[in-house]
């Protein structure tokens, strides 16, 4: 049985990809910090619920420990957690701001991938899936042609570009993981707003890459479409 935790799963992009994921027969920890919220999730899946705060290390560290009782192992990590932060004009954004959506979008990952390592590296088929955003892409936001461009989102952006390089570091830094970046594109969620894609083809490039083998790719950035540029 294929185990998979996917961050921040209660609502949004992450419920869908773990229904989707539930149905392929993986067992699915819906990974919250709202303990209400993600326990709800875990009993509409019929999956498995663990706290957890990706911004809070004791929390990741915790969560990291209860999985390894319950089953030893993981197979999948698919770090989705991730806050749009303060929309406000780029002349007008703090440090204490920009600090908020990269303790939760950037750090948050580096938390849980070094926690649940350990677990990974007891797979037989480790994948690690980053969920960035085309917003993130150089690419895709200095291209007049693409969506991404019309967006000025000092703070989000920039973390989600920062997430790219992480993505590539620990890729060539862990041979043995297969470790990608996925783009779910403009899907109206909770923490967009806006879009036009619904859910399912949002999470049609995170399930393609949490479902991969040892021969799947490593250190791309990848959208429902194919690959994208950094």
């Amino acid at each position: 049985m294929t185990v998979t935790l996917i961050t921040g799963a209660n609502k949004g992009l992450g419920f869908e990809a773990a229904q989707r994921l539930k149905k392929l027969g993986h067992t699915v920890y819906i990974g919250s910090r709202d303990e209400e919220r993600g326990k709800e999730a875990a009993e509409k899946l019929e999956a498995q619920y663990i706290v957890l705060d990706v911004t809070n290390e004791e929390s990741v560290k915790n969560a990291a420990i209860e999985i390894e009782k319950r089953e030893g192992y993981i197979d999948v990590l698919i770090n989705n957690a991730g806050i749009s932060g303060n929309h406000s004009f780029v002349q007008d954004i703090t440090a204490d701001m920009m600090e908020q959506v990269y303790n939760t979008n950037v750090f948050g990952i580096v938390r849980v991938t070094q926690h649940f390592l350990p677990l990974l590296k007891k797979s037989n088929q480790p994948v690690i899936v980053n969920v960035s955003s085309g917003l993130g892409s150089f690419g895709q936001v200095t291209n007049p042609e693409k969506i991404e461009s019309t967006v000025n989102a000092l703070a989000y952006c920039s973390s989600k570009a920062a997430v790219s390089m992480l993505t590539l570091q620990y890729a060539k830094g862990l041979p043995d993981i297969r470790i990608n970046a996925v783009d779910p594109g403009p899907t109206k969620t909770d923490l967009t707003g806006h879009g036009f894609q619904t859910l399912e083809q949002g999470t049609d490039a995170i399930v393609k890459m949490a479902t991969i083998d040892n021969s799947g790719p490593t250190g791309i950035f990848i959208n429902r479409d194919g690959i994208i540029p950094w």
